[in-house]
């Protein structure tokens, strides 16, 4: 997280090279928030986290087999619900991909990767009130740690508490890492800290606070803690959330506030966000930048959704000629449950910089349980 926060204070054409070639397929990302608005569900209510991403429970799973992809599985292979027996559970996630990136002013680059293989694994030694849940990234290189949680659930179900290493609760859990609004606030599926989170889900409504060290999970003598607060209204057509994140962490001082949304109309699923940040840079004033995104998924048919991206970032909002852009165009195919194709397109520009300019195309096989 300190690296991703000095990137994001620099001023110069180098921050914007630098975020441009970290625009690559989505890796290392499990959560696709538009499938929430298209069915009308929170996150809790398909995967095993309360705030979405990772492992899916029973209706996560019953959903991917009958809603999500072109065909169903033969009758004579057994349903899949993620269970083992009455108190395991587990699942994985692979994704496999080849792209090819051009960098105006340099040659072409092709990669071939195994971007991940993760495993899931949840046991719940009291039904519905104690859960022990662990997420670990077996491939590519070293098998690391992704979160390592315990949940206990209060007999009302209405509140939580989870502890341990975890996904901060802050904005969209995009599918996409590297996308601005989750660059920007250093927050998002490839940065889980060390916390305490404090959740209330109540009909339409849920919220969450959380307490972190603020590193990302690293650590360090600094002192200071992180503090997060998010709030979310869910309908059955629409969401509406905010959520604010205070890092007092001497080695990462920053504030940040995020407005996000989605709405279903008719086959379409649209997804909104509005970052802002305010970094403390040593021996200088603040730092103050912003970030967009809008998305929409057209359910072109049944397994097949076709996903248009436009972002923006302000890397310094006290100048006015260095607004970054970047337009996406990804077709996702599910010919049957747990396997997905994806194929799509990306390019950024950015004003007066021309050097970070790329052109990107990727494909990629996505097998997920």
């Amino acid at each position: 997280m300190i690296r991703i926060r000095e990137h994001r204070a620099a001023r110069t054409p180098t921050m914007l090279l630098a975020i441009a070639w970290l625009a690559l397929p989505a890796t290392r990302a499990l959560a696709e928030p538009y499938i929430a608005v298209q069915q009308g569900l929170a996150c809790a209510q398909c995967h095993v986290n309360p705030t979405g991403g990772g492992a899916r429970n029973a209706l996560g799973n019953a959903i991917a087999q009958t809603q999500l992809a072109a065909r169903a599985l033969p009758e004579s292979a057994p349903a899949w619900n993620g269970s083992v027996n009455q108190w395991f559970a587990a699942g994985a996630d692979l994704r496999a991909a080849a792209s090819w990136q051009h960098l105006d002013g340099s040659d072409a680059r092709s990669n071939l990767e195994l971007e991940q293989l993760r495993a899931y694994l949840a046991i719940s030694v009291v039904p519905e009130r104690l859960l022990f849940y662990v997420d670990e990234q077996l491939a590519p290189d070293s098998a690391m740690n992704r979160e390592a949680w315990v949940l206990y659930r209060a007999s009302a179900a209405h509140w939580y508490a989870k502890a341990g290493r975890m996904y901060l609760p802050f904005g969209l859990r995009l599918q996409d890492q590297q996308a601005y609004t989750r660059q920007l606030s250093g927050i998002n599926m490839d940065t889980p800290d060390n916390a305490f989170e404090l959740g209330w889900q109540q009909g339409r409504w849920e919220a969450q606070f959380a307490l972190s060290g603020g590193l990302a999970g690293g650590s360090s003598a600094s002192s200071g803690l992180q503090y997060g607060l998010q709030l979310t209204r869910v309908a059955s057509r629409w969401r509406i959330g905010a959520g604010v994140d205070r890092n007092d962490n001497a080695a990462a001082r920053s504030r940040s506030a995020a407005l996000f949304a989605g709405v279903r109309t008719g086959p379409l699923a649209w997804l909104a966000e509005a970052d802002l940040v305010q970094a403390t840079r040593s021996n200088a004033s603040d730092a103050q930048f912003a970030a967009a995104l809008l998305e929409c998924n057209w359910r072109m048919a049944t397994g097949l959704n076709l996903k248009l991206t436009t972002e923006w970032l302000d890397p310094d909002r006290h100048r006015p000629d260095d607004l970054q852009q970047r337009h996406s165009v990804v077709l996702e195919y599910t010919p049957l449950p747990y396997v997905q194709l994806r194929a799509g397109a990306r390019n950024t520009s950015a004003a007066q910089n021309s050097v970070a300019a790329t052109r990107l195309a990727f494909v990629e096989l996505h097998a997920y349980l």
